[in-house]
This record gives structure tokens, sequence and C-alpha cells, in this order.
């Protein structure tokens, strides 16, 4: 069945896509007021970043993560996203802000990045070491990269007469069938993510102070303090971001081709030993370096632009439930926080999203070949170092396609299925769609374009709209109970952090033994 045909047939049902699930995880550093990263503690204000559903911690304790409960409608996961935004502002101190864009500045070397610290309890402790595995491994300045991904899945609804109206495997089970069908998804994703890096990338320049780890790169001198490409849409995307060259280079994959592929290629990295990790060690002096020396300490380790996860319930592991559960939704990591929006993401871009995520369902998605992975690979870093540059050619089953007409076609079909969600989200792509051929309105471009029209460097110009945003969330008047619900679960998950400490009955190393011998 075409695309065409998919779109006219899913007419009779689509009601069920409004019933379609958004989750928005963004990231955002703590700074002083001179920019440089917050060596405090995550606010006690906050609750626990342990085990807070909404307010916690990524790799460093000055990098909080936002994530919103899943949720209907573009209108409610940004109000969500605000709602939470205008809580960590108003009890931020006084003498900090966030850091409005995906890369950081001010860098005085590694030991000013404090890693997330989780509590005492083993639970605790564990995601502490395998933070401080990952600053081993990789070093701590490119983990405290900021970004926002994208979490989406379709209704039960839509999946039952999807399988039952478009797709001839109605005797699958159903679980499997979503899951089969969300690896499809993934796939897509895969083959056209190049188009959300050109679509929203927004880091053009960066720091110099991040780079001083860098001997070896092609940026460009924009002013004394200020690196960048001339034609970059997101540098955060491309070779000076977070990357598991230990993974390259091992030539371990993540396989998207199904979802036991998926599970068994990340199982193998898990299982591999690798030389440059056992180098470093375990422990040192009584204190561990990581959690082991395996090329990938746990799943998560693993970067990708897009990953199939399942519904994780209490102490489940990611892997073990993705085989029993399957996938119950796709995460999209590939956004830049943008430092133009005072959430880093609005609500135009996030129907574009939706829309994105029904194409990469509906259009056709053969499995990957080691050729295409090539491909893929290559799209991506030519796009994140260069994609704004006129007539510049990408990859496309052996053969070269200029970026601009590869992105129409790819646009038009998005057009296509973006009429089964709503006329707003047809507005949201058409406008959105223009960034194809003018370049000028990508966010890389704009925020490019002002820098040099009001010749400031990356610090000054991002720095404007940290203390922007700041005053903007700390002037907002708020009525009784506005954030209720939110002081509520700050209480509950500080009880439940004392609770998982309390009832620790063994000791850390007899714990990572019996969490690395069980399922994973």
């Amino acid at each position: 069945m075409s695309l065409q045909e998919k779109i006219n047939a899913i007419y009779s049902f689509k009601d069920s896509l409004c019933e379609n699930l958004i989750g928005i995880e963004k990231e955002g550093l703590r700074v002083a007021q001179d920019g440089s990263i917050a060596q405090t503690p995550h606010p006690d204000s906050y609750g626990s970043a342990l085990t807070h559903p909404e307010i916690t911690t990524d790799f460093s304790e000055a990098l909080v993560e936002i994530v919103t409960r899943p949720i209907k409608g573009a209108t409610n996961a940004i109000d969500e996203l605000s709602k939470i935004n205008h809580y960590i502002n108003h009890h931020l101190a006084n003498n900090e802000r966030f850091w409005p864009a995906s890369m950081p500045c001010i860098l005085r070397g590694k030991t000013n990045i404090p890693i997330a610290y989780y509590g005492e309890s083993n639970l605790g402790k564990m995601k502490t070491v395998y933070r401080r595995g990952l600053a081993n491994r990789y070093g701590s300045v490119m983990q405290a990269i900021a970004g926002i991904h994208f979490n989406y899945s379709f209704s039960l609804e839509f999946w039952d007469s999807y399988q039952k109206t478009i797709v001839s495997e109605s005797s699958l089970e159903s679980k499997r069938f979503m899951s089969h069908h969300y690896m499809a998804l993934t796939r897509n994703v895969l083959r056209y993510g190049w188009l959300v890096t050109y679509l929203f990338g927004a880091s053009a320049t960066v720091c110099k102070s991040f780079m001083q780890d860098y001997h070896d790169h092609n940026l460009e001198e924009f002013d004394d303090n200020t690196l960048y490409l001339p034609y970059a849409t997101s540098l955060r995307m491309g070779d000076i971001g977070y990357q598991n060259s230990q993974e390259d280079k091992k030539g371990v994959k993540a396989n998207y081709n199904s979802l036991r592929h998926y599970i068994y290629s990340l199982r193998a990295a898990m299982q591999s030993n690798c030389e440059d990790c056992e180098a470093i060690g375990v422990k040192q002096d009584g204190e561990y370096l990581q959690l082991n020396t395996n090329i990938l300490q746990i799943a998560n380790e693993y970067y990708s632009s897009v990953r199939p996860k399942p519904i994780i319930n209490g102490s489940d592991r990611p892997l073990g439930a993705l085989l029993k559960k399957g996938v119950g939704y796709v995460e999209l990591r590939s956004l830049d926080v943008n430092p133009l929006m005072k959430d880093g993401i609005d609500e135009e871009q996030v129907q574009f999203l939706e829309s994105f995520m029904l194409f990469c369902l509906l259009e056709d998605s053969p499995v990957v070949s080691t050729a295409e992975i090539n491909e893929i690979d290559i799209n991506a870093n030519l796009v994140a170092h260069r994609g704004r540059e006129p007539d510049l050619k990408l990859n496309h089953q052996g053969e070269e396609l200029l970026l601009k007409n590869w992105g129409q076609s790819i646009l038009s079909k998005i057009t296509d299925c973006s009429a089964l969600l709503s006329e707003t989200h047809v507005e949201s792509v058409k406008q959105i769609s223009n960034r194809i051929n003018n370049p000028d309105l990508t966010p890389s471009a704009q925020m490019l374009n002002e820098m040099k029209h009001e010749e400031k460097g990356f610090f000054e110009y991002t720095d404007q709209f940290s203390r922007k945003y700041q005053k903007l969330y700390k002037d907002m008047k708020i009525g009784n109970g506005y954030f209720s619900e939110l002081d509520k679960l700050r209480a509950l998950s500080q009880e439940k952090q004392l609770e998982i400490e309390s009832d620790d009955t063994v000791s850390f190393d007899q714990f990572l033994d019996e969490y690395f011998s069980s399922d994973t």
C-alpha cells in the first residue's frame, strides 16, 4: 500500500490520533552569575533527583532535566513544560540562572563539572558511578551538553484500527505488531533524521572554552572567544558532540532491523570487554571509576538520535522490559535547545515533530543495510557541519541528491500526513517547511546572523537570553495552589529516596553483582 493509500484509509479513524501521547525531556545547565557551571548541589527545593518523576538531573549535578508526563496535544505538552520550567526558575537561588542553549560555556576544567549525586542508596550510588564512568571514558566536557528529547506514542485505539485496516499482519499479537511497526518508524527516523537537524539545529557556534581539549578540529574563529562553522546547523550533533567512539572502533552498532536485533546488539556491547575501558580500571583506592569495563556499562550509554523505549515500571531493566513488554514509545533525541524560545521548543515545532513521526510510521521502511548505515552517518555529519551550504549533496541509495530537493520531497509527504492530525498541524508543517528553500529561516542561521549584526560572541549573545528568561520567570505572578502538584511531588520524592536508602540490605559490591547477573 502506498503512502497516499494509507493516508486515505486512515481518514476513517484519524480521530484516534488525537489520543497519541507526547512527552518532552529538556536539559538545562544551572550557571553562576559569570556564566560558569554552578558548583552548588541540586536544589533541595526541587525534590530528590533520584525519585522525582518530573525534575531530575542528567550527567552533572548542575544539568537539570525536566521530564513531562505523557500528555495529549502539543498545546498541553508545551504548557506542561513551561509550568515545570517556571517552577525550577521560581525556586532557583537568585545568584543562579539557567543556560538556554545546548552548548555550555566558561568551562574551567573537568573538575568544574560536578557529577550528579543521587544519595547514599545502592541505586543512587550506581547512577553516580555510571556517570563517573562516562566522564572517564568520554570526558566530562561533552557530557555537559544539553538537549531536548521528544517522546511519542500512538494510541492503542489507533494501533487497533491500523492493524485491522491498513496492514495484512492482522494475525500478529498486538504487542508484537506495535513493536514491529515502532521499529520500522525508528529506522525511518534514522534515514530522515538529518532533516530534523537541518530544520531545528541551534548550535552553529561554540565557546572556545568548550574546545580546550579538542586539538584537532576544523572550526573557524568567529571572534576572540567563539568558534563556529559558517554553514553549520548543530555542532552538538556533529563530531564535537557526544559520540560513542568506543562502539564505532569496535564495530558495535545498534541494529534496528527488528526489536530482537536491537536488544541483542546492545546486549553484545554490554557483554564485550573494551581494552580502553579496561585500562581505566573499575576501582581505584576503593572508589569505583566505572561500573564495568565493557563497551557499554549499561544500555543507556549507547548514543543514538532515536531509541525505541518500553514503559518502565519500578525496577524494570530497559532491555528486559523491551523484550517482555515490547516498544511503548519512541524517543527522538536529536533536538537542540533553542535559545530563541523561553522553553527551548515551541508548539509549532511539536506539531511538526508529531507529523514527522506519523510520516516515519506510514512511509515504507525496509531493513537497514551496512551500506545505508554508512550513508546515514555521513549525512548526519554533513548536515550538522554544513547543512546550510548552497547546493550541498547528501547520499541516498548509492546516489547523491541535493539536500534541498530531497528535503522538499520528504516535507511534501510530511505535509500530506499532517492533514490527518489537524489544520494547525498542516500550517505548522508548511511554516517550518519554508526553511528548506530559505536557510536563513533556520534557528542556526537566525542566531548566527544576529551575532554578526550585534557583534556578539557565543557567550555574550546567549547570556542575554539567560538573563531575559530568568527575569521573565521570576516576574511571573503565581496564584495560590499553582505549584501545589509539583510541591507534592517534591515532598513525595524526598520521602521515597529515604525509603530506598533505608531498604538497602546488601553492600554496593553485592548490589552490582546481582544487578548485572540478572536479566538486563
